[in-house]
């Protein structure tokens, strides 16, 4: 699974690896304003705030597991990241 020629099959890395980091890019957003910022918390019950926290917590585990399994299974990691100009 590992040939990188495949042009369809180094798209598909680039797109899992991309969502990835776009998913752990929210997750870490939603933690930092709920815990940091008054703005996150609204008019919500604790209760709504407790279940956001969950929820932001699953999604950043789920992410960073995602990119851990696209490296050792393919490769990509962020150290290759370019810069997008």
């Amino acid at each position: 699974m590992r040939n990188r020629s495949t042009s369809n099959f180094t798209k598909a890395v680039d797109y899992l690896f991309h969502k990835a980091v776009s998913d752990r890019n929210k997750a870490e957003l939603s933690l930092n304003l709920l815990m940091n910022n008054g703005v996150g918390i609204g008019d919500h019950s604790t209760g709504d705030f407790w279940s956001n926290l969950d929820e932001a917590l699953d999604a950043l585990v789920d992410a960073e597991d995602r990119l851990e399994v696209i490296e050792e299974r393919f490769g990509r990691s962020e150290d290759e990241e370019e810069p997008p100009f």
